[in-house]
């Protein structure tokens, strides 16, 4: 039974990776144990990693090392891939309230970190540390750490005790936040209260209008868009009881009935437009877009041809050659209006409106193969890696920092995910992987990374709670939690009269605390909380992994 000892008790490469294999599959099985309707989920790994560290297992220190670089490259590499599509378009419109309401929970707790490490005797690494676990932000630590050990290489207990106290004030991080929302919602968003079972947020919205505005009869379509900066889609027309879909140059009527796809803060501009608002609810679920007509048809058709990735619609000159309408694209699971200026990117599910022939010809013209979409895109991904790390060991100079400074193995990497996942199919790029492949490569990654994160620290993850220093720890992570969250989200509901649903998400976004998103979705009804979280996400993820290096930095 000697070989059976070697396995898991003598550190090596292959006890490492049984190691983490093992911390890995049983913190996954606990992770699905639910208190209170609450999961810690994949965090639960981080957990079982410190028990392990705590009862004398020892790893590898280079193997371990390297699992915990290559998870967390693997996981903010990924995670910037997935949100870049939508990261610049966030911060347009809507996004741009929510985004800044967001940041000034980041620069509070900031400010909160600076302040508190001023005025306790916790120095400015583990005050960093403690801030990570109060924001449930493993990525931030792990770009913390970098910038420790990049400072001062000998500094590996700096970088173990930040870790150290990352953990200990990780549980409340989570409850805290889910306790502000519960005070929240019970002290400050009474006014709102109609609002809390009623909320329900798209990202379209569709709606007949009979034309009855003097300035746009006998115009065609391109002249009146021309007309305002709204975008919208003009679906469908019934004209004399007959109904077609309409060109770029077909012209509007008076007394038309116009099928319109448009942003739902957009309608009222529409009005204005072309005149009065049909009574008629065109959002239900249910709605048969086939049996509205016997001549057309509504289809999804799935863009799956690296010939059309990163393709304007315009250029496509889809209406006019083929005489249809594409009406909204699904992008990541959100809905968006199709403007002409509107990049197409693999993956992107188009709504096309037509006659049959018609909608089957460019179906193929634009691929409509799923199981093309199959086929990891590996390239990409190596290739993003590699450009990732580069940028991340490129050394910069910020005036006032005596050391050139470096975004690391977790900024470099996001950074590269985003460019890549916004960018990449404008230079015919294929960036795209499917929901499922960039879940389970950012899973991988996290789950690797907590596992070997936590076995590091576990050794002395309990003598360290139990000892005052631990409890200041726990006592200071708490109000970290819950102080910016609760600060912020009065502003926002009492001075931006945001509604409770858009509030939530966005605290839960700007916290990166998907377990407190899960509870604030069981306070409403409909999606508007995820909507918020993923508006504000993208930008906070970036803004925590970076910020958490410049403090350090700038204030050590």
């Amino acid at each position: 039974m000697n070989w059976l000892y070697q396995a898991f008790c003598e550190p090596s490469m292959v006890q490492t990776v049984i190691v983490i294999s093992l911390i890995s599959a049983i913190g996954l099985c606990l992770g699905r144990i639910k208190c209170f309707g609450i999961s810690l989920g994949v965090t639960f790994v981080f957990f079982t990693g410190i028990l392990a560290g705590h009862f004398g297992i020892i790893a590898d220190k280079e193997m371990l090392y390297f699992a915990q670089s290559f998870g967390l490259i693997l996981f903010v590499y990924a995670l910037g891939l997935q949100v870049g599509p939508g990261f610049f378009s966030s911060l347009k419109r809507g996004g741009v309230t929510l985004n800044m309401l967001s940041l000034g929970v980041i620069v509070t707790g900031l400010l909160l970190t600076l302040l508190l490490h001023w005025t306790t005797p916790v120095s400015l690494s583990n005050m960093v540390g403690v801030m990570c676990g109060a924001v449930t932000n493993t990525p931030a630590l792990g770009a913390a750490q970098q910038a420790v050990i990049q400072i001062d290489p000998e500094s590996t207990k700096v970088a173990s005790d930040m870790a150290l106290a990352c953990a200990v004030t990780y549980p409340l991080g989570i409850i805290g936040v889910i306790l502000a929302i519960i005070v929240m919602r019970a002290v400050f968003m009474r006014r709102h209260a109609d609002k809390i079972t009623k909320s329900k947020t798209v990202k379209t919205n569709v709606a007949e209008f009979h034309v009855s505005n003097p300035a746009v009869f006998k115009k065609n379509i391109r002249e009146i868009m021309k007309l305002t900066d709204k975008h919208f889609v003009i679906s469908r027309i019934w004209r004399n009881g007959k109904v077609s879909v309409p060109a770029s140059n077909t012209l509007i009527q008076q007394d038309d009935h116009l099928l319109i796809i448009s942003a739902p803060e957009d309608i009222e501009n529409i009005k204005v437009l072309f005149g009065e608002q049909e009574n008629i609810d065109w959002n239900k679920e249910d709605i048969d877009w086939n049996a509205i007509d016997s001549q057309l048809v509504s289809r999804r058709v799935v863009v799956t041809r690296d010939k059309i990735n990163g393709v304007k619609l315009a250029s496509l000159r889809l209406r006019n050659l083929y005489g249809i309408n594409i009406t909204r694209i699904n992008r990541a699971g959100i809905d968006l209006i199709a403007s002409s200026d509107f990049r197409l990117q693999m993956g992107d599910h188009l709504t096309i409106v037509g006659e049959a022939n018609a909608v089957d010809v460019v179906g193929k013209l634009l691929g409509n193969e799923m199981k093309r979409l199959d086929n990891p895109n590996l390239f990409a991904i190596f290739v993003g890696i590699l450009l990732g790390m580069l940028l991340g060991a490129l050394p910069f100079s910020i005036p006032g920092i005596s050391t050139p400074v470096k975004l690391g193995i977790a900024g470099g990497p996001i950074i590269v995910g985003i460019l890549m996942g916004a960018f990449g199919p404008r230079l015919h790029v294929t960036t795209y992987t499917t929901m499922s492949a960039n879940l389970m490569l950012r899973q991988l990654g996290l789950t690797i990374y907590l596992a070997g994160l936590g076995l590091e620290s576990g050794a002395h993850f309990f003598e360290t709670v139990f000892r005052s220093e631990g409890l200041l720890w726990i006592g200071l992570g708490f109000a970290l939690t819950v102080i910016p969250v609760l600060l912020i989200g009065f502003i926002a509901s009492r001075f931006f009269r945001l509604d409770y649903a858009d509030n939530v998400g966005m605290l839960c976004g700007s916290m990166a605390n998907p377990m407190a998103l899960n509870y604030a979705n069981t306070t409403v009804e409909g999606d508007a909380p995820s909507v918020s979280y993923a508006t504000v996400y993208p930008l906070a993820m970036f803004v925590r992994v970076i910020s958490a290096q410049l403090l350090l930095m700038l204030f050590s």
